[in-house]
């Protein structure tokens, strides 16, 4: 009698953040399950914003467990490491915290003598993507360890100098504001010019000069965008600036490389709507979406709103723009206009791309418990990883073919949707419902779905039931979107349709069809 070989014989996939069978404790009290250190990793650095306070753990204590994580698997498994930080600047869009692993990747390797693996200088270069960032990490190194800057950091630095810096960005990032400026970091790293760029010597040159002799610097002929910035900067007095957002103005104001933040300091006064009409057409889509309160107060015309509405809902820049979908949701809530409305749906919508239209039932349980609602985003952000939390599992109910959404804490409620409703409108009806007891809203919810996904920073409270996986069939997969990267998981994952993965963007979707066509799914870096 055939027992293995059957019809129904399917393959069990699995996925790459891996319990390790030992049992731990969540913060709350609960059963809660570790993971290997490549997976506590990966899911930390996917949440973390560095030295941001969390309900459960202080920026301190969080920074230190990220740092010990990188600096033990820089030396362990360097390539799999080097491959997570540039993924995280890269794809996964997180500054500081790469910022912060490239350089103690560095630190232990160098310490520790290691030589195998990727270079400490390829490491360096591949988290700098901004022309902000080489001197954020010259910053970080200096306070940590000294002055006394290694070649490997150096070489790297120097890398992304050239691949960086131009006269726009000089312009942008070059401010008195810094600690390291552009001459600071010429001079430290002694970055030679790019042979492609010939104009790129002039540049160096003008950086070093500005920041040791700001009174005699020569703006160079080879760098127009100087030049007109400098004639516009020499414009007194300040009436006379008003003149330049006026007919013609936003060309002006383009060629000379002024931005919205320096507009206002050097008008000397408020952003009337003339100056913001002649600097929106120059301003990219992450700062139009950030600034359409301010649009509306300063009274731009219909038609300039209309420019700006196709902008920042055109799927091309929101692609471009690569911001999370929470910020539209910050935008939505901000900007009191309704004519931005539909346009922030859509772009919400565009960021949610790689959302499946799953096949079948699937019950969507978020967590709303007090956890998620006290840890912002970000310092910049009044978001919390609850509001996070509801943009993708309203978005997943709405794609999916069959689907009961369910928000949770102590007590637990379905929450009303309709196919094709805007997620901006089904997020109006989400609560704040205090603990966090998973268990009972599984078993509460749980009603012959195919699949169960969960979002949540995972830190259930004790329960009699045993996990929240348990209450489901071993055959139905289980998922668990983890939005925190706190140790203890509070469920086994990696085998036997229990799976966990995580992050702040749509991109993790990306995973549920590939396990559930029996594929195996790897670390999103290695192709």
């Amino acid at each position: 009698m055939a027992r293995f070989n059957t019809k129904a014989t399917k393959a069990q996939p699995t996925s790459r953040v891996t319990s390790t069978g030992q049992v731990l404790r969540t913060y709350e009290g609960g059963r809660g399950r570790e993971r290997d250190a490549r997976s506590e990793l990966f899911l930390l650095s996917i949440a973390n914003f560095v030295a941001q306070q969390t309900f459960y753990e202080s920026g301190e204590a969080r920074d230190d467990r990220f740092a010990a994580l990188v600096r033990r698997l820089a030396v362990e498994d360097p390539e799999w490491t080097a491959g997570l930080l540039g993924w995280l600047r890269g794809e996964g869009n997180l500054r500081t915290a790469s910022i912060v692993g490239a350089a103690e990747y560095v630190k232990a390797r160098l310490d520790a003598g290691a030589t195998d693996g990727p270079s400490n200088r390829q490491v360096i270069d591949s988290v700098l993507r901004r022309p902000d960032e080489p001197g954020e990490l010259l910053a970080y190194w200096t306070s940590r360890y000294g002055r006394a800057i290694p070649k490997p950091v150096k070489r790297g630095v120097a890398d992304a100098v050239r691949r960086l810096y131009s006269a726009k960005s000089l312009l942008k990032y070059d401010t008195a504001s810094k600690g390291y400026r552009f001459g600071d970091i010429l001079n430290l790293v002694h970055a030679s010019p790019d042979p492609d760029k010939p104009w790129q010597g002039d540049l160096f040159q003008y950086a070093l000069d500005r920041r040791h002799h700001p009174d005699t610097a020569v703006v160079p002929k080879s760098l127009p965008v100087l030049a007109a910035h400098r004639d516009l900067m020499a414009l007194r007095p300040a009436k006379r600036r008003r003149v330049v957002t006026g007919a013609g103005g936003a060309q002006r104001l383009a060629d000379a490389g002024i931005t919205w933040e320096a507009l206002a300091g050097w008008l000397q006064g408020p952003m009337d709507k003339a100056a913001w009409e002649a600097v929106i057409p120059s301003m990219d889509a992450m700062a139009l979406v950030r600034n359409l309160r301010n649009f509306d107060e300063a009274g731009v015309s219909d038609a300039v709103a209309a420019q700006v509405a196709a902008r920042i809902s055109d799927p091309a820049e929101v692609a471009r723009s690569r911001q999370f979908p929470f910020r539209y949701l910050a935008a939505y809530q901000h900007a009191p206009s309704l004519r931005w409305s539909y346009p922030l749906e859509q772009a919400l919508g565009h960021s949610l791309a790689n959302v499946p239209a799953l096949p079948g039932r699937t019950l969507v349980l978020v967590d709303r418990s007090g956890s998620m609602f006290y840890s912002r985003m970000s310092d910049r952000s009044e978001l919390n990883r609850a509001d996070a939390a509801a943009i993708f599992g309203t978005a997943l109910a709405l794609r999916a073919a069959d689907a009961d959404l369910v928000e949770f804490g102590t007590s637990s409620n379905g929450v009303r949707f309709r196919k094709g409703e805007s997620v901006l409108k089904v997020l109006d009806r989400f609560g704040d419902l205090g603990g966090t007891n998973t268990t009972e809203a599984v078993r509460k919810h749980y009603k012959k779905h195919d699949r169960v996904l969960i979002v949540t920073d995972e830190q259930a409270t004790y329960s009699y039931h045993g996990d929240p996986t348990e209450q489901v069939p071993a055959h139905v997969p289980v998922y668990t979107w983890n939005l925190a990267g706190y140790r203890a998981g509070h469920g086994p994952s990696g085998q036997g349709n229990r799976h966990v993965f995580g992050g702040l963007s749509d991109a993790a979707f990306r995973m549920v069809p590939l396990l559930e066509a029996a594929r195996n799914t790897d670390w999103p870096w290695v192709s």
